[in-house]
């Protein structure tokens, strides 16, 4: 069963500490180079677990490190001194060793578990500092190594430190009332230990706490075993409310993602029933706006046609009483015409008979001039007629086309325009 957390933050320059570990040598331990692995029996090289390599880390360190500047007194500016910490460790470890979870498949399960904890935690915990998490089983407890760069240009460290910033804090303000410089310095190591000691806490809340490990061990507060051993049952409990609670929290997840998409899929069929919807409104708009057109034009050419037919009727009549009139003026003057005929051959030859003729002439040529005309007038107003009446016959026939196709286009409209609209179209040209 799992015991109790450790984790450990500490910074490095190029200069070294007191122990002479500078950037160069951390970064090769971890690389496992044999001059900084000696501590190590079978040194083997590490497992990327999130990030990039240690080669990598240290060439992207040395390039910004050359490049950085420190701004001074006057707004000058200057390289970063060796002694300045440039790069930003944490190591964390697992009470489980290396043998224990190679040989057992569920503490494995832990410690992966452990393992996502931790990069979730420092991804949070860095930002976009965070550049490698690695993990070494050539020692015999399972740990993992988090390298991080700082972000500024001046490549300070010790600004994401939450124990130097602290101590730092204190330091600047300087001595309270009444304070000397021991007392301040006291005081600011206060500040330091306080601050780690709430990252401590905040890293079980985030890591040890969900990976069922509790805060601390026996010795450092004179537990009796069995107190411990309670504490690490509660732990484990507490883990398996917390494993039950996020089991619960994917199952909700994956509900709402699954509600979601049902409801994304409901707003797209709707969306694309909307736009089905506008585009056969507006088809049928367009045909209404068509078919109105067409009837507006039938009922035009059908009104003209009526219109001709009427003339052509009205025409036809006047035909039939000119006609009337030039058979009555053609009767008559047939009639007189032949009186004046029988007349002019009962004559007898003489002389009398000679000048009688000579002086009716005149008058029974304008006579037979008038008959002629008459008779002509007659046959032109047959003609005229029988042509008027062929154009009403013709008029008539193209109304009735005329009104077959308004009742055929009435049919058509009444097959594809909205059933809303094709009553409203009928009641409007009955």
């Amino acid at each position: 069963m799992a015991g109790f957390q450790f984790a450990h933050m500490q910074n490095f320059s190029r200069k070294g500490d007191k122990g002479g570990r500078t950037v160069s040598f951390v970064l090769a331990e971890a690389r496992r180079d044999p001059v900084a692995s000696l501590h190590v029996l079978s040194p083997q090289p590490p497992a990327i677990v999130w990030g990039c390599s240690i080669e990598d880390l240290e060439r992207e360190h040395d390039v910004r490190v050359g490049v950085a500047r420190k701004t001074i007194a006057g707004g000058k500016t200057r390289s970063v001194g060796k002694e300045q910490h440039t790069l930003r460790t944490i190591v964390v470890s697992h009470p489980y060793t290396v043998e224990e979870v190679e040989a057992d498949p569920a503490k494995r399960q832990e410690v992966e578990r452990w393992e996502a904890l931790n990069v979730e935690w420092a991804r949070r915990e860095l930002g976009d500092d965070l550049r490698a998490v690695i993990r070494h089983t050539d020692e015999r407890q399972w740990h993992l190594h988090i390298y991080g760069l700082p972000g500024d240009p001046e490549m300070r460290a010790s600004r994401s430190h939450p124990g130097q910033v602290a101590k730092s804090d204190v330091l600047a303000a300087g001595p309270a009332e009444g304070e000397d410089d021991k007392a301040m310095r006291r005081r600011s190591d206060r500040a330091y230990k306080n601050a780690m000691r709430e990252w401590q806490d905040g890293y079980f809340r985030a890591v040890g706490m969900p990976a069922g490990l509790t805060r601390l061990g026996p010795a450092q507060r004179r537990l009796s075993r069995g107190e411990w051993h309670q504490e690490r049952h509660q732990a484990q409990a507490l883990k398996a409310a917390q494993e039950e609670a996020d089991a619960l929290k994917a199952k909700a997840s994956i509900f709402a993602r699954q509600v979601g998409e049902k409801a994304a899929s409901i707003r797209a069929d709707a969306a694309r029933k909307a736009d089905a919807a506008e585009a056969a409104i507006a088809a049928a708009k367009a045909a209404k706006a068509e078919v109105d057109r067409l009837r507006s034009e039938a009922e035009a050419r059908a009104a003209a046609a009526l219109k001709a037919q009427n003339a052509a009727l009205r025409d036809q009549r006047q035909a039939r009483t000119m006609m009337e009139k030039v058979r009555a003026e053609a009767a008559r003057v047939r009639g007189v015409g032949g009186f004046l005929r029988g007349v002019w051959d009962g004559l007898k030859r003489s002389t009398i008979a000679d000048r009688i003729r000579e002086e009716l002439r005149p008058t029974v040529e304008r006579w037979q001039q008038a008959e002629a005309a008459a008779a002509a007038r007659a046959v032109a107003e047959s003609d005229r007629r029988v042509k008027v009446e062929k154009r009403a016959s013709a008029l008539s026939a193209s109304a009735a086309e005329l009104g077959a196709q308004r009742d055929e286009l009435r049919a058509r409209l009444a097959r594809y325009e909205p059933a809303d609209v094709a009553p409203v179209l009928t009641r409007r040209h009955p």
